[in-house]
């Protein structure tokens, strides 16, 4: 009986109170008839119904509310859980978008890299062409230049050749460079 009264916090009155109608129960139970070939017993299940709803009845109101505040810490347990399972697959949910997002960057860094070494070798190759086709175009006015130099040089050789040493000698000195140039006004 002590235990019981220290362990709901029950008055002695109500803890004998309750033990007398579950001893009862238990007697009940215990003196029932047994039931052929079974180990069950017959027992009249009004009678023990009642006995049990009397029982409860006798609880002391510190024990419903101890009940009460178990089925509260219980529910209150279940959603704290719901809570902390939803707050999980937010985590992550967003974790497997910061990796999409990461994979995304990773790959559009690769596009940009495999982009920008297509435009630089273009761009060589484009360089290239350009340069070989000034080389060209410098080869070929060379080969006129040189043309044109041998056509002067030899209009100038002929021409020196069609003026008498006489008419060579009026021709005043200004230096010497201009001495080699013919000029049809003098």
């Amino acid at each position: 009986m002590g235990n019981v009264e220290r362990e709901y916090g029950m008055t002695t009155t109500a803890a004998a109170d309750v033990e007398t109608l579950l001893g009862r129960v238990a007697d009940l139970i215990g003196n029932a008839r047994p039931m052929p070939l079974s180990a069950s017993v017959m027992v009249n299940r009004d009678e023990v119904l009642e006995l049990v709803e009397e029982a409860v009845a006798r609880l002391p109101e510190e024990l419903r509310a101890a009940r009460w505040l178990l089925r509260e810490r219980e529910e209150f347990l279940a959603k704290v859980q719901r809570e902390g399972d939803d707050i999980l697959e937010a985590a992550r949910v967003r974790a497997e978008r910061m990796v999409q997002r990461t994979e995304v960057v990773r790959a559009a860094h690769q596009e940009a890299r495999r982009t920008l070494d297509e435009a630089e070798a273009e761009a060589r190759r484009l360089r290239h062409e350009a340069e070989d086709f000034c080389d060209q175009r410098l080869a070929q006015f060379e080969i006129v230049l040189d043309r044109t130099t041998k056509m002067v040089q030899a209009g100038r050789s002929r021409l020196q050749a069609s003026i008498p040493e006489s008419s060579m000698d009026e021709v005043p000195d200004d230096g010497g460079a201009e001495n080699d140039f013919y000029d049809q006004d003098s």
